[in-house]
């Protein structure tokens, strides 16, 4: 992948606590665990090239789907889906016997069927704190 693709893709900047390092934690939500650091936002972003190239290259040795830039941004995370009468009932007694939303249940269900049948890929939620700098790699 060229420095043209590399560039293009998004990216949050927060500054660390002195509790976790100082300096600054830089991460590309486009490609899941994709993160670097540095002592300020220049080395931050330079040393982030580099770990969008080592994830690009893990990416592609692996056979690992690589996000085009951007593609996370684009979701919406909503998408209505019908379901037989009967199926829908199952769910929300479910629902209720975990003492959760229908809709907390059908994602936890969603996440952990996609866990098991990509068993080679980590799962992880993140919270992103509030960024001081997002924008794209130049």
């Amino acid at each position: 992948m060229n420095e043209l693709k590399i560039s293009e893709y998004p990216f949050t900047i927060r500054h660390l606590s002195k509790e976790d390092g100082g300096g600054y934690l830089i991460e590309f939500p486009d490609l899941p665990g994709c993160m670097s650091d540095g002592e300020t936002i220049e080395e931050t972003i330079e040393n982030g090239r580099d770990a969008i190239q080592a994830w690009l290259d893990a990416a592609k040795a692996t056979n690992r789907n690589i996000p085009k830039p951007g593609e996370f941004e684009n979701q919406s995370g909503k998408w209505v889906q019908r379901v037989p009468k009967s199926i829908h009932l199952r769910l929300v007694n479910r629902a209720k016997e975990e003492g959760v939303s229908l809709n907390t249940l059908v994602i936890t269900i969603l996440a952990e069927s996609l866990a098991e049948s990509l068993p080679q890929k980590k799962l992880t939620h993140r919270h992103y704190s509030k960024s001081i700098h997002k924008g794209k790699i130049r």
